[in-house]
């Protein structure tokens, strides 16, 4: 007999059959493992930054320094999660994408696309963890996106992203809120369904 944790699977997160490393916008929000607060602390609407969300802050900056082809907007660390925009900006190499690049055998992710540059932005903030001794920070599996479709979408994420510090108190992602929940899939598919926007 098989147990209920056996047959369970996770729901997917991407837009099915959707070329990621195509021109747009993406609103991207990554957790920390348990939404522990590695990143710092909120206090009166302020971030006060650790060393590890100094660094996570400083690596999402230089993002377009490692994918020229991407840009980042308006992004915000908070004490266990980011969010923020990356912008894939089209090039004439960029024609048919999804068929021509390589890609990696084992998770499927295209060169150049949302996923590639998350994972190598997850990456580099755990090596520097790793080589500066914050040996117990993790990310949680995976991260939420959302592509942006218009620029009224857009300006409303901005706004979500710049007064995210003022709901802190209230955010789920907050283990000490009254809404601190762990389970936020249909907290974020409520976000992505712009019933926040």
């Amino acid at each position: 007999m098989k147990t209920k944790i056996s047959n369970w699977r996770r729901k997917p997160l991407r837009l099915k059959g959707y070329n990621y490393s195509q021109a747009g916008t993406y609103y991207i929000t990554i957790c920390t493992f348990l939404r522990e607060s590695f990143f710092g602390h909120l206090k009166n609407a302020k971030i006060t930054l650790s060393s590890v969300g100094a660094i996570a802050c400083k690596y999402w900056k230089e993002i377009p320094n490692h994918f020229q082809h991407a840009d980042v907007d308006v992004f915000i660390i908070m004490p266990n999660h980011i969010h923020g925009l990356i912008k894939i900006h089209s090039s004439d190499d960029d024609v048919a994408a999804e068929h021509v690049q390589p890609r990696n055998a084992f998770q499927h992710i295209t060169k150049g696309s949302i996923g590639s540059i998350i994972r190598q932005y997850k990456a580099s903030v755990t090596r520097w963890c790793n080589q500066n001794e914050y040996n117990n920070f993790r990310w949680q599996r995976n991260y939420y996106e959302r592509i942006v479709r218009n620029e009224k979408e857009l300006n409303k994420i901005r706004e979500y992203i710049i007064s995210n510090p003022l709901k802190w108190r209230f955010d789920r992602d907050n283990q000490l809120s009254e809404n601190f929940n762990m389970d936020l899939d249909e907290y974020y598919k409520d976000i992505y369904e712009n019933k926040t926007f």
